[in-house]
């Protein structure tokens, strides 16, 4: 799996799909199971990446830490600001969800 189709995708889902911004809307929807998949940016602080792991796993959200920080996970987003957390409630014509599995299996977006 490529980088870049990693990031092709997550433009994908911000457009067609349901998403939410942020880490405290991102640690609500994380606590209360309310989403597909939770991405987290590369430069998240330690606290906040580990408290979200704790809630992603109590809730069964899978949780994947992106290769690349905040301001450039804002810019693949299409938004003029860092996205530190991006909640994937719906995929849209994405195939996120596909890409960030296969990527699991063999090591490579993590």
């Amino acid at each position: 799996m490529a980088e870049f189709d990693v990031q092709k995708a997550i433009r994908m889902v911000v457009e067609t799909g349901k998403v939410e911004f942020g880490t405290r809307t991102g640690a609500s929807i994380a606590a209360h199971g309310g989403a597909k998949l939770m991405l987290l940016a590369g430069n998240c602080p330690k606290a906040l990446r580990d408290e979200i792991v704790q809630l992603c796993s109590k809730s069964g959200v899978p949780l994947k830490e992106m290769p690349f920080p905040s301001i450039e996970l804002g810019g693949i987003c299409g938004k003029p600001f860092p996205v530190l957390m991006l909640s994937i409630m719906e995929e849209g014509d994405s195939d996120i969800l596909a890409l960030i599995k296969e990527g699991s299996k063999d090591g490579k977006t993590e």
